[in-house]
C-alpha cells in the first residue's frame, strides 16, 4: 500500500487536466478531494506495471461522487523533498468498484 505524503501535495500534467475532463467530467480539483475525504482505499496498480509505482484510490468527493483514481508519488526533481501525489486519471467507480468500496467502508 502507498504511504501518502503529509502534508499532501498534488502535481497535474495539464494533458491529464484536459483529458480527465473530456473523457470523464471530473474536474482535476474535484479528483484531489478523494485523498481528504474518509474512508480512502489505497490498492495497488498490478495491471498497470510500471518503473514507478502505480496506485488506485477508491473515495467520495466532497458531493458524494465516488471516484476510481490512478496515481502515482513523485519526489520534487530539484530536492527530492516533498513529494507529491501525481493523479494520472479520474473517472466514476464502476458498479463492481462501488461494491468494494462499501464492504471496505463498514
Amino acid at each position: 500500500m502507498a504511504k501518502l505524503p503529509v502534508p499532501l501535495r498534488f502535481d497535474w500534467d495539464q494533458g491529464n487536466i484536459e483529458k480527465n475532463w473530456q473523457k470523464h467530467e471530473v474536474h482535476f480539483k474535484e479528483a484531489e478531494e478523494v485523498f481528504f475525504n474518509k474512508p480512502l482505499i489505497i490498492l495497488e496498480d498490478t495491471k498497470h506495471p510500471q518503473m514507478e509505482g502505480r496506485f488506485i484510490a477508491l473515495g467520495i468527493t466532497n458531493k458524494n461522487r465516488n471516484l476510481y483514481v490512478v496515481f502515482t508519488i513523485r519526489s520534487d526533481k530539484v530536492s527530492k523533498a516533498f513529494p507529491r501525489i501525481r493523479i494520472i486519471s479520474a473517472r466514476d467507480q464502476s458498479k463492481s468498484e462501488r461494491r468494494l468500496y462499501a464492504e471496505k467502508e463498514v
